[in-house]
C-alpha cells in the first residue's frame, strides 16, 4: 500500500512539510506499541534520514525502542557520526548491526530462480538474511527509512535491499554483490528492475511479508547554489512505494554528459570516504560517462584502508582491482575469495577493465607503495590539488588557464554520470 507519494525534479520539501506529512502518515498507521527504526548509515548521511528519524522518535517517544543503522558491511558508526545524524537522539537506542554473526536465515531463493534471473552466470540458491532484532514480535512496526538513488549492485538503492543487505548477512550479502557484478553494472545501475532486485523482491514476498515493514524513501539532488534539497518523499510498505521513488531518482540523480569525459577529477569528501570499498564510487559511478582512454583522478585526503572489514580489507590487497577475467579466475582458484563473494563483487566494481587509467590520490595514512599494490596509479595528492583548486571548481565541465577541458564532481554518491552511447535503456 502506498500511504504518501510527492515529487519532481524542481520540487523542495521543507522539514516542516516533511513534519506534517510523517505526523498524518503515522496518525494513519494507528496507534503502535513497539517501534525499531533502520535508517542508513554515515555513509548516506546526505540522505535525509537524519532527520526523519528524529521526527519518528519526536512522534512516538519511548516506543521507538530501538535504532539499527543498515551498516551492511560498513564500520560501525561513531559517537560523533551518530549526533552528526541524528542530532539527540540517546544513544543508548542504537544497536550494532553484525553482518557475519547476528543474523538469522528467513529462507532461500530457489536456485533455478537465481538462474534464470543470471542469465546462468549464477545456479545456486541465494539466502535471505536478516538481523534477528527484526523477528522480534514485540515490534509492530519497522521504518525502514533512506534514499533512492542509482547504485553499483542492484540499480537503485534502498527498498528492500536495506533489509536484506543493510542489515543482512554474509551469505545474502556476499551472492547478491557476485550477482549483479557478474550479470554487470552498466545492464544494472540506474534502473529498478533487475535480477538482484527480482531476487529480493522474491525474498520480500515468500519470508518477509509478516513483518511490518513500512518504508520511508527519499530523493535528494542539489540546488541551484550547491546545497541538498529533499525533492521527493514516498511512504508505502510495498514495491510501488520503492519504484514511484526510483522513476524519480532517475530523472533527478542521473547526469547525461553531451560527450564523453577525457580526464575526470573526482573528490571524496573526508568526512564520507575513508575507504576504497567506499570511495570506489568515484570509478563505477562515472565509468559510462568516461572515453576509452580516459583519465580518471580521485582525490582522497582521508583514505586510510581499502576495506572497511578487516578479512576485507586483507582480500582486496592480495587480489587488487584487476578486472572481472582475473576476479573470476582468483574466485575459481581460491577459497579465501570464494567465501566472500561479496569483496570479489567489490574487485570488479572499482576496476576500469582496462578501459581507463585510474590514478588515486591519498593523504599520509596509504602509501604510494600499498595503491599500486591494488592495481591503481598513485598521485601525489598536495600535487595535483594545487594544479585543481578546488574550491575555484564547479561540478560539471572546466576549463584551465592552458585550455585544458575536464570534467569535476564534488561527491560521487549523489549520482550517476553517463553518455548516452553507453546507456541504453
Amino acid at each position: 500500500m502506498l500511504y504518501f507519494a510527492r515529487g519532481s525534479k524542481t520540487d523542495v520539501i521543507t522539514p516542516a512539510q516533511v513534519k506534517e506529512i510523517l505526523t498524518q502518515t503515522f496518525d494513519k498507521l494507528g496507534y503502535k506499541r513497539r517501534v525499531l527504526a533502520l535508517p542508513p548509515d554515515y555513509t548516506r548521511a546526505n540522505s535525509y534520514a537524519g532527520p526523519i528519524t528524529q521526527m519518528a522518535y519526536q512522534y512516538y517517544g519511548e516506543r521507538l525502542t530501538d535504532i539499527m543503522p543498515a551498516l551492511g558491511t560498513h564500520v560501525p558508526m561513531t559517537d560523533q557520526e551518530l549526533d552528526a545524524m541524528f542530532g539527540g537522539i540517546p544513544h543508548s537506542l542504537f544497536r550494532v548491526h553484525d553482518w557475519r554473526n547476528d543474523v538469522v536465515t528467513v529462507g532461500t531463493v530457489p536456485a533455478e530462480y537465481v538462474a534464470q534471473q543470471s542469465e546462468g552466470r549464477i545456479n545456486e540458491p541465494w539466502t535471505a538474511q536478516v538481523n534477528k532484532l527484526l523477528l522480534d514480535p514485540g515490534f509492530d512496526l519497522i521504518l525502514s527509512i533512506g534514499q533512492v538513488v542509482p547504485h553499483e549492485v542492484i540499480g537503485m538503492a534502498n527498498y528492500n535491499k536495506n533489509i536484506f543487505v543493510g542489515v543482512g548477512g554474509a551469505k545474502g550479502i556476499n551472492l547478491s554483490h557476485y550477482l549483479g557484478a557478474t550479470y554487470g553494472m552498466e545492464r544494472i545501475m540506474g534502473r529498478a528492475d533487475t535480477p538482484v532486485r527480482r531476487v529480493l523482491e522474491y525474498a520480500s514476498q515468500h519470508f518477509t511479508n509478516n513483518l511490518p515493514i513500512v518504508y520511508i524513501q527519499t530523493v535528494l539532488s542539489k540546488d541551484s547554489n550547491g546545497n541538498m534539497v529533499l525533492r521527493g518523499l514516498f511512504i508505502g510498505d510495498d514495491f510501488e512505494c520503492f519504484e514511484r521513488a526510483a522513476k524519480l531518482s532517475l530523472e533527478t540523480n542521473f547526469i547525461m554528459v553531451d560527450k564523453p569525459i577525457k580526464k575526470c577529477i573526482v573528490y571524496l569528501d573526508p568526512a564520507e570516504f575513508k575507504s576504497t570499498w567506499l570511495g570506489n564510487k568515484s570509478i563505477y559511478r562515472t565509468r559510462m560517462a568516461l572515453a576509452d582512454g580516459a583519465e580518471l583522478i580521485v582525490l582522497a585526503p582521508a583514505l586510510r584502508e581499502f576495506g572497511e572489514d578487516p578479512e576485507i580489507d586483507r582480500l582486496i590487497r592480495k587480489y587488487g582491482y584487476k578486472g572481472t577475467p582475473a576476479t573470476l579466475k582468483s574466485v575459481n582458484e581460491n577459497s579465501d575469495l570464494r567465501a566472500n563473494l561479496g569483496a570479489a563483487a567489490h574487485l570488479i566494481h572499482g576496476s576500469s577493465e582496462g578501459r581507463f587509467t585510474i590514478t588515486y590520490c591519498p593523504g599520509p595514512a596509504v602509501s604510494k607503495t600499498e595503491i599500486e599494490s591494488v592495481g591503481f596509479n598513485y598521485g601525489n595528492l598536495d600535487a595535483i590539488m594545487a594544479e585543481y583548486n578546488i574550491a575555484n571548481l564547479k561540478d560539471g565541465w572546466n576549463t584551465k588557464s592552458n585550455g585544458e577541458e575536464f570534467y569535476y564532481i564534488s561527491n560521487p554518491a549523489l549520482g550517476l554520470w553517463a553518455h548516452p552511447d553507453r546507456f541504453k535503456d
